[in-house]
């Protein structure tokens, strides 16, 4: 059983990009390293030391089939990321809200500019 994960070590394990698409990869499907490997197209060993990163702070998740062991990102694990990006949810959704509005303003100037030129 993986080790519960401190915060920082998650954000630390996902600060890594070929770990970040190793999560999505395993995402919707448990897969093994080959798989993993071939599809990402990085190196079995440098997969198996982010998997190994993975596991030990609970992001992955394992299970041997026969001699073959097989990896899931493990979705409760990443509740603490998921709540930690909420808290910016609002601000930019402000924001995206503050560009439509200035968007839209610039439209209206540009078509009454257009209005006037006709």
């Amino acid at each position: 059983m993986a080790r519960a994960a401190a915060n920082a070590d998650i954000y630390q394990a996902v600060a890594e990009p070929s770990r970040r698409a190793i999560l999505v990869y395993l995402a919707p499907a448990e897969r093994n390293v080959g798989d993993i490997s071939a599809s990402l197209r990085i190196h079995q060993s440098s997969v198996s030391k982010h998997l190994r990163v993975l596991r030990e702070t609970g992001l992955v998740s394992m299970r041997c089939r026969g001699r073959e062991k097989l990896y899931r990102t493990h979705s409760d694990a990443l509740r603490p990321l998921h709540s930690w990006t909420a808290l910016f949810e609002q601000y930019w959704s402000h924001q995206l809200s503050r560009v439509k509005q200035r968007a839209e303003g610039v439209a209206k100037q540009h078509d009454g500019k257009n209005k006037e030129q006709q």
